[in-house]
């Protein structure tokens, strides 16, 4: 046994600390700016709000939660015991552990490789142990219920966000006036994401806050009370603001021809829609007389394309009665008269526009979800009155405002559930090293300390503010062009299921949990062709790819400390 605080050791423990802080910055720059990505994208945040969010998030998940997944990786994948007389070789271990994920973080980012940092430092664990003790040396039924999360999580996480979808396609996405439903639905939606945060807080929170005196229906009653107190906030105070916005804004639109989309930005195929282009008096404000449809039928106003109903939307409708030639269909029983278009819709800037170029696939832009083609245009629907059918890339604007609100929240649950597992994952070799150090013993009988996992929150929040910002500031989406009540369900899906693995204590991927939740919504809004399988298995065989590297170099690691360093 080594007496405590043994100065022989203390080079272990520095080296660890750089590594350590090495790996939190890669993890930081690659993973934290895909929560903050969406928001950023529709303009809901700055860069800089988004990385203040990001670092308090991230740090708060990582000290109020982290602890528990910080315990499984540095006692529960390994048998420590085999370590009683060897503790400087278990220090050693730890430091190839780090070191592995590390260098082959930082080379799958150099390399544009979609990996998880769960994978790498579970990997690298593995390494160095069949280095040290051979097989002998791990917990097998613990590794093998990490392993099997890493597949269930994704599955979990996109079943999740794939119900959370259809709900509220159902309730407030086909509903002849969204607006209403989807403000009801706003301080539920608040309300529920708030007390899961809190209960996952409170409930067998850190000792050295004191959270474990607190009994388990004492912790339901606090939540509980904090999620209403939420929830009557949201309905007295954003609901009636979001609602006031979306009307004025009704009011106020106006044609924007720096926001017009030709008819080539969209690709129609040929032959579909000809050179006819609707008049500019089709586009009015809304205190004006009565517009003349493509069909000759008198309708009502329009504010910039859209009818004033409640029901906002910029898009041209897939059916204006424009046939291949330029003048409009027939009508039984209608007058027709001929109508001068651009066909220019104006699209909002978050419109159909292809995925940001130069992304690394582990980045928010991923394209997992393929964009469809526009369908040919149809009589008998009036310009501005287009419905959400399956697979619309696009939605009304007072939708996308009115999910783009909820669209902080989810982030920041996000974050703060990422902070509680992956810095964890990041840390807990370090905090291995760092509580052998102190108490000379392979037992490491006390809690993973608040301040290493503090430091491992602000190598993450470094690594998004130095790195991340360049990748955050080209996110539109996160993995993938999707629109915001899609984005919403993914976010909240993954952080959801992360969330509930730092509860039980298992260290699985946060990128997992994302790409499930975006190939599930993505199914289900899209159909099965509405998702890039070729994609999709590329990043399952760099997932499996991972594991065998992280464990190759961490053992190449140990090898070498084995041989220079004892």
């Amino acid at each position: 046994m080594l007496p405590p605080f043994s100065p022989d050791i203390l080079w272990i423990v520095i080296v660890g600390f750089v590594i350590a802080f090495v790996l939190a910055f890669g993890i930081g720059a690659n993973d934290v700016a895909n929560s903050f990505g969406t928001s950023v994208g529709s303009r809901v945040l700055t860069v800089r709000q988004a990385c203040i969010l990001a670092t308090i998030f991230e740090i708060a998940g990582a000290i109020l939660i982290g602890y528990k997944v910080s315990d499984t990786m540095r006692k529960g994948i390994l048998d420590v015991n085999l370590y009683a007389d060897s503790e400087a070789e278990l220090m050693l271990g730890m430091l190839s552990a780090l070191g592995g994920s590390a260098v082959w973080l930082m080379v799958a980012t150099f390399l544009k490789l979609p990996i998880s940092g769960t994978h790498s430092i579970v990997g690298a664990t593995i390494g160095f142990s069949l280095v040290a003790r051979g097989t002998s040396g791990l917990h097998w039924t613990t590794l093998g219920t990490i392993v099997a999360s890493w597949f269930v999580s994704p599955v979990l996480s996109g079943l999740i966000s794939m119900g959370l979808y259809i709900l509220i396609r159902k309730l407030i996405l086909e509903a002849e006036q969204p607006v209403v439903p989807g403000l009801r639905a706003l301080p539920i939606f608040y309300g529920l994401t708030v007390l899961i945060n809190v209960f996952s807080v409170v409930y067998s929170g850190p000792k050295l806050l004191y959270f474990h005196y607190i009994p388990w229906w004492g912790s339901i009653i606090v939540s509980v009370g904090v999620g209403i107190i939420v929830a009557l906030c949201i309905q007295l105070i954003l609901a009636p603001h979001l609602r006031r916005k979306i009307l004025e804004s009704s009011r106020d639109a106006s044609p924007r021809p720096s926001r017009a989309m030709s008819i080539e930005d969209v690709k129609r195929p040929k032959g579909e829609i000809g050179p006819a282009a609707l008049e500019p008096t089709s586009v009015v404000d809304s205190t004006t007389s009565p517009t003349v449809g493509t069909n000759g039928v008198n309708h009502p106003p329009l504010v910039n394309g859209t009818k004033t109903n409640g029901y906002i939307n910029n898009s041209l409708s897939k059916e204006a009665a424009v046939n291949g030639n330029g003048t409009t269909l027939p009508t039984p029983g209608v007058t027709s008269a001929p109508v001068q278009t651009n066909l220019t819709p104006a699209l909002p800037p978050s419109g159909n526009a292809t995925p940001a170029m130069g992304l690394s696939p582990n980045s928010s832009a991923v394209p997992l979800i393929k964009e469809r083609t526009p369908e040919p245009v149809k009589p008998d629907v009036e310009v501005g009155q287009l419905t959400l059918e399956e697979g619309d890339a696009d939605e009304p604007h007072a939708i996308k405002k009115l999910f783009s609100s909820l669209q902080i929240l989810t982030a920041t649950f996000g974050a703060f559930a990422h902070g509680g597992n992956d810095v964890s994952n990041a840390i807990g070799p370090l905090i291995a090293l760092w509580l052998i150090y102190t108490e000379g013993s392979v037992a490491q009988k006390s809690e993973s300390p608040l301040y290493i996992l503090l430091y491992g929150g602000v190598g993450i929040a470094v690594g998004l503010w130095i790195w991340g910002r360049r990748v955050i500031q080209t996110i539109g989406e996160d993995l993938t062009k999707i629109t915001a009540s899609t984005g919403f369900t993914i976010e909240i899906g993954a952080a959801f299921t992360v969330l509930l693995a730092s509860q039980i204590g298992l260290p699985i991927s946060t990128t997992h949990c994302k790409v499930g939740s975006v190939v599930f919504v993505g199914w289900a809004s899209s159909s099965k062709e509405g998702v890039n399988w070729k994609l999709f298995k590329n990043i399952i065989s760099a997932w499996v790819l991972t594991l065998p590297v992280a464990a190759g170099l961490s053992a190449l690691l140990m090898f070498i400390l084995q041989n220079v360093a004892l």
